[in-house]
């Protein structure tokens, strides 16, 4: 039986997560097929996003858009969230949805009185948690483009699965193994032969060589430094380190480059205190290795203990990769 998704996500012990949305019997998302040709609907799912970052407390730190489903990795700021007045959060929730007239009258100054006043701001309190609730966010991202998809199809029903799959990323180790195994996804799919050719991927946007259409929106970017002020809001890594990253571990998992593969491990890699045969492993198989939290086991059994949970999945994997 699916688990609640408050049993499987707290932002307490981490803000990233890697999700998965797939369609309903594997139906054609985005690719090709002999008779029809959908690669219009990344275009859909691109400005959804750009538009969703712009409302919600929540960053995109990877993307990738298959022909059947598509991978996230976001971090949630909850404190960025916090900091938001009435007004601003009023603002971000009218782009998708319309005000009551209470809020609005709350707004304009013209309340009946201080009942009503506490009734506006518990709503708009409200609207503050979903702004930065993974849940909402996907629920904005999957039903818009389900009713696109829909329409067009001149049909009705599910497009997609009942529930998107989530991860949680417990320590930088896992965040970094979920983003490079979300950026080769085209590759381990053989529909590209590089990480810049990988169409509709956040690597080819950070190299700077998406030629279609991209994401609009701000990816969230790497600091370099795990030192600096303004480390929280960033990926404590190089993104220099993190391309040759993504590179290397291309090579290891394209089984017509052998002849290309350097034998010397990354330094990255020597850092993290991550074994070379681990890491290309859980790149390749992240989603069959392991299930709802990824991360050291110590954080892992943390994590447990904060979703009032006595076991989870995946503790013999988390052991082997990161302690």
């Amino acid at each position: 039986m699916p688990k609640p998704r408050n049993q499987q996500i707290c932002i307490a012990e981490t803000p990233y997560y890697h999700l998965v949305s797939r369609c309903v019997r594997r139906a054609f998302l985005c690719g090709c097929s002999e008779t029809y040709n959908f690669e219009h609907r990344r275009d859909w799912i691109l400005d959804r996003l750009t538009t969703l970052t712009q409302m919600f407390a929540i960053d995109i730190a990877a993307f990738a858009l298959m022909s059947n489903h598509y991978h996230l990795v976001v971090r949630v700021d909850t404190a960025k969230a916090a900091s938001w007045s009435a007004k601003e959060i009023t603002d971000r929730w009218q782009m998708l949805f319309h005000l009551p007239v209470l809020v609005e009258r709350y707004l304009s100054g013209h309340s009946s009185g201080e009942a009503e006043n506490k009734v506006t701001e518990t709503i708009i309190e409200n609207w503050r948690a979903r702004l930065c609730n993974i849940s909402w966010f996907m629920r904005c991202l999957n039903e818009h483009i389900a009713r696109l998809a829909n329409f067009e199809d001149n049909c009705t029903g599910r497009f997609w699965e009942g529930r998107f799959k989530s991860q949680a990323l417990l320590d930088i180790k896992a965040v970094l193994t979920g983003m490079v195994y979300v950026d080769l996804n085209p590759i381990r799919a053989q529909i590209a032969e590089t990480p810049e050719a990988s169409d509709y991927t956040s690597i080819q946007q950070r190299l700077g060589k998406a030629m279609h259409c991209a994401f609009h929106g701000e990816l969230l970017p790497f600091a370099g430094n795990s030192h600096q002020d303004n480390a929280q809001q960033h990926i404590p890594y190089s993104l220099i380190d993190y391309i040759e990253l993504v590179d290397w571990t291309g090579r290891q998992i394209r089984e017509d480059k052998r002849g290309a593969i350097h034998a010397v491990e990354p330094s990255i890699l020597a850092r993290l205190g991550i074994s070379q045969d681990c890491w290309v492993q859980n790149c390749q198989q992240l989603e069959t290795i392991f299930h709802q939290v990824i991360g050291p086991l110590s954080s892992l059994k943390q994590f447990c203990q904060k979703l009032g949970q006595r076991w989870l999945h995946g503790q013999t994997a988390c052991r082997r990769s990161f302690g």
